[in-house]
């Protein structure tokens, strides 16, 4: 019997997003086109393979247990194939979808673009939101290139690489009434605090790390990014607790000073994701690689 690769495209895309219109989509093709394609499928596996329900496709047993068979497949072809093409970065005209958490889009993305600049002009980037569920950014489906941010439990068909740690500072106003060059834990614990809001697996991370060392906060303020957060310390006698490369670009603003945490908060770390499709891709492991090095620099 012979196979049309293209079918199994289809099969994949529809077992990744549930729902022919977003599969079609995914694949540049009309919906009557992915019907007609899921037609052939299921004459030639003798299997419904796919049931429309209230909240989308869902696929049958058999389905289910021929998805890890044939994403396998089609990986290890795309794999063969994409080692044998040449990227050059230079001449490339391509666009990536990537969804950084409000940390990496304020610290690692100014620097990638910059040098995406230099290296790789036709390079474009179109930054969506992070999210707070990694289904949500469309990096598991392989719709969105690359996750920037934190992740816990990532499901088996994302890769996951460690980029880089950081560590904690606190800002108050350069003419705090009761803060001088540091703050102790009684005032940490007496003052109030602004907070920065998810996305953000890192809010859990400063909880656990309070939690741990008995440290108690009082949040005044919660706020949805790092940029307003300046702003409200700057007329307050508020405190924040920040990333230090956060810190580091609100060190020239006169209105602020950084101190350290009055004990030790350790750090936490940044990765990087993507779906397993993209492991051999030449114009995406440049990227990667790009990336990493940018956080190697930091």
């Amino acid at each position: 019997m012979r196979y049309d690769l293209n079918l199994l495209r289809v099969f994949i895309a529809l077992m990744e997003e549930r729902s022919v219109t977003r599969a079609a989509d995914r694949l540049g093709i009309t919906q009557p086109a992915l019907s007609n394609a899921l037609n052939r499928l299921r004459e030639i596996l003798q299997d419904p393979l796919f049931i429309r329900e209230r909240y989308g496709m869902q696929p049958t047993q058999k389905a289910e247990a021929l998805a890890p068979v044939i994403m396998e497949a089609i990986g290890q072809l795309d794999e063969i194939v994409l080692e044998q093409q040449a990227f050059d970065p230079a001449s490339a005209n391509l666009l990536f979808t990537i969804a950084p958490n409000s940390y990496v889009e304020y610290v690692l993305i100014p620097a990638v673009v910059a040098k995406l600049r230099v290296l790789a002009p036709g390079i474009k980037l179109r930054i969506i939101p992070y999210g707070n569920d990694l289904a949500e950014t469309g990096v598991i489906s392989g719709s969105t290139a690359l996750v920037m941010g934190r992740f816990v439990d990532p499901p088996d068909n994302l890769i996951v690489q460690h980029l880089m740690d950081d560590r904690l500072a606190c800002v108050v106003r350069t003419d705090h009434p009761t803060v001088g060059n540091e703050i102790t834990k009684a005032q940490y614990e007496q003052l109030k605090h602004v907070n920065v809001l998810p996305p953000g697996r890192m809010r859990a991370g400063l909880f656990q790390a309070l939690d741990r060392h008995g440290l108690k906060r009082e949040v005044a303020v919660s706020v949805t990014h790092f940029l307003s957060v300046p702003e409200v310390i700057s007329v307050t006698d508020y405190c924040t607790t920040l990333p230090i490369q956060i810190c580091r670009r609100l060190a020239n603003d006169t209105r602020l000073k950084i101190l350290p945490t009055p004990v030790d908060l350790g750090t936490f770390p940044v990765d990087i994701a993507w779906h397993v499709r993209y492991r051999q891709d030449p114009a995406h492991r440049w990227l990667r690689s790009l990336i990493e090095e940018v956080a190697q620099t930091l």
